[in-house]
């Protein structure tokens, strides 16, 4: 009788694990879910601007590295920010790993402040990795009398804006706050490359946006001096800039030091993708690795050179681990944020 039993648990044994298999054998591989499948990078801003280059360069060579090689096509949302974008990838884009995006690099201080208009969980996307971080600056065009940040602190001066929830307004509003510089965001413009075009035209005095997307934008008016840069926002100056101070340089305190530097960790997290919330840990893990051999790519690093920009990469696994942190600020330092980081955005 006991011997019976043992082979009927035996029995059952083969029976389950047979069932198992089937489940494991019906799951497609990465490479058969991909093979013919479209890939979309969803951009949360305007065509032409630097966050539009990097997806568009990505895009470009990311396919023939996710096994199945998907043809991958980016797409630009426009809205709030970037928030339209992120908003829909978190709560409508398939979750099965069809679907990259590009968004904010403040997303996870924004949700941690309680931002308007933020419907997602940051450290709930799967983080797939860095291109670059993304330092940027406040520049003021030759003829405004702002030629210095000490000038800001004393004359008012337009700058050309965009999205409330972009950094394009966020950093002039953290120096308003916590410097006392007179910045007045004229907003509206339809992403960096019009904001730009503005200051060219005189519709305002300056812009705040990323180092790269001057530089390759227009790259005569550094050298040529046809703006000035006051100041760049990030926890180190560009290897560019050396001469410009960073917002943490001029932090005359710990507590303005540390709510500075808070603030600018949205430099390292800088050009940064990642894919819905649900994806399968198989099908993620390839995007990331597919990511990494981008970066060392060199058609990708030819490509990326051509256009003048600069890459940095960090991989998923870093970036995740990052914008946790970021997502999980102590009450005493998110006091300290929120005191400089007030935007007013709607």
């Amino acid at each position: 009788m006991q011997v019976i039993v043992r082979a009927g648990v035996a029995a059952a044994s083969v029976v389950a694990a047979a069932g198992l298999a089937t489940q494991v054998s019906a799951q497609p591989s990465v490479e058969q879910f991909y093979k013919g499948k479209t890939v979309d990078v969803i951009i949360g801003y305007p065509p032409a601007g630097s966050n539009d280059t990097y997806a568009r360069a990505l895009a470009r060579h990311l396919g023939k590295h996710i096994p199945g090689r998907p043809n991958v096509v980016p797409k630009n949302m426009p809205g709030a920010g970037s928030f339209l974008a992120v908003n829909n990838v978190y709560s409508v884009a398939p979750k099965d790993g069809t679907v990259l995006a590009l968004g904010a690099p403040t997303l996870a201080l924004d949700e941690r402040l309680g931002t308007s208009n933020v419907r997602f969980k940051t450290a709930e996307f799967g983080w797939v990795g860095r291109v670059d971080s993304l330092i940027n600056i406040v520049f003021m065009w030759h003829t405004s009398k702002v030629k210095t940040f000490a000038d800001a602190q004393k004359y008012e001066s337009t700058l050309s804006g965009t999205g409330a929830g972009s950094t394009v307004s966020i950093y002039p509003t953290v120096m308003n706050n916590v410097f006392k510089t007179k910045f007045k965001l004229v907003m509206g413009y339809k992403g960096s490359a019009a904001a730009q075009l503005a200051v060219e035209r005189g519709e305002v005095e300056g812009h705040s946006t990323s180092w790269t997307a001057v530089k390759v934008g227009h790259p005569d008016w550094w050298p040529t001096k046809k703006i000035s840069i006051l100041v760049q926002f990030g926890l180190k100056r560009h290897p560019e800039l050396p001469g410009i101070p960073t917002a943490v340089d001029l932090a005359r305190d710990d507590d303005e030091k540390q709510a500075l530097s808070a603030i600018m960790a949205a430099s390292e997290i800088g050009t940064a993708f990642f894919t819905a919330p649900g994806v399968p840990p198989d099908r993620l893990a390839a995007l990331r690795r597919a990511f990494d051999a981008t970066m060392k790519d060199p058609e990708f690093l030819a490509d990326t050179a051509k256009i003048k920009l600069t890459v940095g990469p960090m991989t998923g696994e870093a970036l995740q681990k990052l914008v946790t942190s970021v997502s999980n600020l102590s009450p005493e330092m998110l006091a300290k944020v929120r005191a400089a980081y007030t935007t007013g955005k709607q």
